[in-house]
């Protein structure tokens, strides 16, 4: 086991004492004060916290841990004001206790799955982490801590090394987990076991983008853990990953820190992801590269103060070569096009002005609602500053199969891009008399919407179609949204979600708490000075929103969260809706 690893509490040399392996080129010379400054406050913040509810007993193992790894933090850090302060022992060893006490006998815990290998490995680089925090500080103080968490590690080691996991993510954590429980207690096993997950090859598109395409598991998990990986046992071929990955994010950003989920097969995919969570992974490469957009992302970070920042204290004081002074910074892209064809989206920025395209949903290869999948219907975001309209969807009333999804996205000019879909729904028509029984006695088979004991695949079939496409233009000021429906007959609607928090003129109020109508004219979004119109409106006929057979059947919904306008017509023709900003 390696003792003292890191140079304890000032930091001074920073890489100087230190007998970690570090990605950095070369010791720096000084340390961000800044930096510095900033997470000893964001963490003596935490601390209070902690202490009110470390009994929690609802707490998961990953929420001990992580309070353990923020006291530790304090602790050991001779800036801070709990440095060294006794006060901290007794809910510190309650803590370590917990972990030790919940801990199964074949050394995972339950983390909502049972006896989880993947859930145990999120903790176990917290109980490592602190191990070796506590291990370097050396106080003689904390030697009963240290001595439970010794016994939590060995013994969860060896389950790390053979269980399973669940998501892609998951090997890199549990590989992860077991870089760092090698370099406290080296085994073999740990070590082939990496091998073994890194030689399934890393999930990632040429676009810089993991395969479950999460702005969430990119920063909290995948990412940290290959750079985890590539400092412990030496494989700087992941830094490479992570690199085309931030380089992807980099486009991604919005300008109020938020970054883009839309394209997300995981939870994320209709949910607001901060760019905090990367801190520690800009820097890191900004540092390694030299590259000043990196820094710019990583001191916006920082100056903005939000997210639990105090969680990077421990990265630094385990590796302090992430505390160096970043590179002269460099403005972060801010006027762009930027396509990802490996999942099908365009991001369009100007200024504080940025568009989303997506026509990359999964659910014309595997047509079914379920985790993993990419199946959000929005297909184009838009936003003005502070004025934010998260999501623009369109549903037509076509036999219940739902909202449009595009399949695919193609850029049809500089400034233009084309989404399209065609839906076909079968009537069937009588069996040929070879598949006929007497009995009625047919197999349960699915005709795309339902299943029926009526032997679908087997049938020939009438069909109608409905071909749907979109095409958006960038042009002065703003977009405009073609949207064009082959079909006779068919009512639809649009929906235009706007973010809570600003206010709608134009519009008609409808029955439904959030929802209007614009029935015509122009309708406009306003959040402080920032301004967002849209219309003209194309009449008072009500359409509603139909999610589609997949959900109605289990009471499921689609409705977003925030104000809802909606703009309604009938197919076929062409209707264009006109969003501009100022």
């Amino acid at each position: 086991m390696h003792r003292r690893t890191f140079l304890a509490g000032s930091l001074a040399g920073l890489s100087a004492g230190t007998v970690l392996p570090s990605l950095a080129t070369a010791a720096p010379a000084a340390a961000d004060e800044e930096l510095l400054t900033a997470l000893t406050r964001f963490n003596e913040t935490q601390i209070p916290l902690v202490l009110g509810n470390y009994q929690s007993t609802g707490d998961s193992v990953r929420t001990v841990a992580r309070k353990a790894r923020r006291l530790v933090s304090g602790y050991i850090w001779n800036r801070s004001r709990f440095h060294h302060d006794a006060t901290l022992l007794a809910p510190l060893r309650f803590l370590v206790d917990k972990l030790e006490s919940t801990q199964h006998d074949d050394g995972t815990y339950d983390v909502g799955n049972l006896h989880s290998p993947p859930d145990s490995a999120f903790a176990v680089q917290d109980f490592c982490t602190v191990y070796a925090l506590l291990d370097a500080d050396g106080s003689a103080a904390t030697v009963a801590h240290r001595a439970v968490l010794e016994r939590v590690i060995r013994k969860a080691g060896p389950a790390l090394a053979s269980g399973g996991v669940h998501t892609p993510n998951h090997r890199w954590e549990v590989s992860a987990a077991l870089a760092r429980t090698h370099h406290l207690f080296p085994d073999r096993r740990y070590a082939a076991r990496i091998d073994d997950w890194l030689d399934e090859g890393i999930d990632a598109t040429p676009d810089g983008i993991y395969s479950e395409r999460s702005a969430t598991y990119a920063s909290e998990v995948t990412n940290p853990s290959l750079l985890t990986i590539a400092w412990l046992r030496h494989k700087p071929e992941l830094i490479g990953f992570v690199r085309r990955n931030l380089e992807a994010t980099l486009h991604l950003l919005e300008p109020n820190g938020e970054v883009d989920t839309i394209a997300s097969r995981r939870q994320d995919q209709t949910r607001v992801r901060e760019v905090w969570w990367y801190l520690t992974q800009f820097r890191e490469l900004a540092l390694h590269d030299r590259d000043g957009r990196f820094a710019t992302v990583a001191k916006d970070i920082e100056r903005r103060g939000t997210g639990e920042l105090g969680d990077f204290l421990a990265e630094v004081l385990e590796r302090p070569e992430l505390a160096a002074v970043l590179p002269g910074l460099k403005a972060a892209p801010a006027d762009f096009v930027a396509e990802y064809p490996a999942h099908a989206l365009a991001r369009i920025r100007r200024g504080d002005r940025t568009a989303t395209v997506f026509g990359g949903t999964d659910f014309h290869d595997i047509p079914v609602i379920a985790s993993g999948l990419s199946t959000n219907p929005t297909f184009f975001k838009l936003r003005k500053g502070a004025a934010i309209l998260d999501s623009v969807r369109l549903s037509p009333q076509f036999f219940s199969t739902g909202h449009f999804r595009s399949d695919g996205l193609r850029r049809t000019g500089s400034r233009t891009f084309r989404l399209a879909d065609e839906v076909k729904v079968p009537y069937h028509l009588p069996l040929p008399r070879r598949y006929r029984r007497e009995d009625g006695d047919y197999p349960l088979t699915l005709d795309g919407r339902f299943y029926a004991s009526m032997d679908f695949p087997h049938r020939p079939k009438q069909y109608r179609t409905l071909r749907t496409a979109v095409t958006v233009s960038e042009v002065s000021g703003g977009f405009d949204l073609a949207v064009e429906l082959a079909e006779s007959e068919v009512p639809f609607a649009i929906e235009l979600c706007f973010r809570s928090g600003g206010s709608l003129s134009g519009v008609q109020a409808l029955d439904a708490p959030g929802n209007y109508q614009l029935v015509e004219g122009i309708g406009s979004y306003v959040v402080g000075s920032d301004r967002i119109t849209f219309g003209p409106g194309n009449g008072a006929t009500r359409v509603s929103m139909d999610p589609g057979e997949r959900y109605t059947q289990l009471n499921g919904s689609l409705v977003p969260d925030g104000q809802r306008v909606y703009i309604t017509g009938r197919s076929p023709g062409r209707l264009v809706l006109q969003l501009r900003t100022s």
